[in-house]
């Protein structure tokens, strides 16, 4: 058993309870190795590139919050990811720092479960080839620095949905259902469900509201736009910016994240944990 650990260095809990892990490896005699920028601030080898880690490792561990991980499942394959928090809403990171150590051990022991997480797949064409992108989360295409409101065209299995004028379109995964799309106005959906959402942002248009849509369909979008240029992300990486009138295709990807499972909460305690659903609060604050 071999652990590949990604930090986010720039949060001092994670990087202290990174030294707490690592020195418990080396006392378990359990083999690691940091993703190399994680290696160079703590001082502490050996290191790999990141995108070197599912090669050289059977599990990731990510320490930091949703953003950690996001990047690390990036570069897992199809390796377990353990996510531990040490940020702020921790929708996915659903281990707490207390229980790092535990499900570790679990991972080592081989008593542990397996979360399976679709992906969203977006195709564009570069230079006559296809480019193929991965997002556990979201795609999202925005308008950038166009000075005006553009219009984006979408598809459902190559029929015409409409035409959105927008600040921006976003393509989750039920996953990501509580990202950027809850925060654009979008529904929040349980991470099981075989569905898509796709919110406008800014919509300029009262009648548009996000829609749920089998995760079967394939999704086309273009911008009705005759100049500028359009950020396209996954999950929140700029991978690509678009021309006018320049299809982005989106579906569901065959490769699925694999994240180790928290057996002691359910989804609906983290909704009540992370969105504060239920608490009481003193009338005199």
């Amino acid at each position: 058993m071999k652990f590949g650990i990604v930090i986010n260095t720039q949060r001092m809990e994670a990087l202290d309870l990174a030294k707490e892990l690592t020195s418990w490896l080396d006392r378990q005699n359990t083999s690691y190795v940091l993703e190399s920028l994680s290696s160079e601030k703590l001082g502490i080898g050996p290191s790999a590139k990141i995108d070197d880690l599912s090669r050289l490792c059977d599990v990731v561990i990510s320490l930091g919050g949703d953003g950690t991980l996001l990047l690390a499942s990036h570069y897992s394959d199809t390796k377990p990811v353990i996510g531990i928090n040490v940020g702020h809403l921790g929708f996915l990171t659903e281990f707490s720092q207390e229980e790092m150590i535990p499900v570790v051990n679990a991972v080592i022991e081989g008593t542990y479960s397996i979360h399976h997480r679709s992906q969203l797949e977006a195709v564009t064409m570069i230079n006559g080839s296809e480019r193929r992108l991965r997002a556990l989360n979201d795609v999202v295409i925005e308008k950038g620095t166009y000075p005006r409101i553009p219009t984006f065209v979408i598809r459902l299995d190559g029929e015409l949905l409409g035409s959105y004028r927008a600040d921006g379109i976003i393509i989750a995964t039920s996953t990501g259902s509580t990202a950027y799309s809850m925060s654009a106005g979008g529904p929040i959906i349980a991470p099981k469900s075989c569905v898509f959402v796709i919110t406008p942002i800014c919509p300029h248009m009262l009648t548009v509201r996000p829609i749920v849509i089998s995760d079967e369909k394939i999704i086309e979008v273009s911008v009705d736009a005759q100049i500028g240029e359009f950020p396209l992300n996954c999950d929140g990486r700029i991978t690509k910016m678009l021309q006018p009138q320049e299809m982005v295709t989106v579906k569901k990807s065959d490769t699925l994240i694999n994240l180790v499972a928290n057996e002691s909460r359910d989804y609906c305690e983290i909704l009540r944990t992370k969105l504060l659903w239920g608490r009481e609060y003193d009338s005199g604050h």
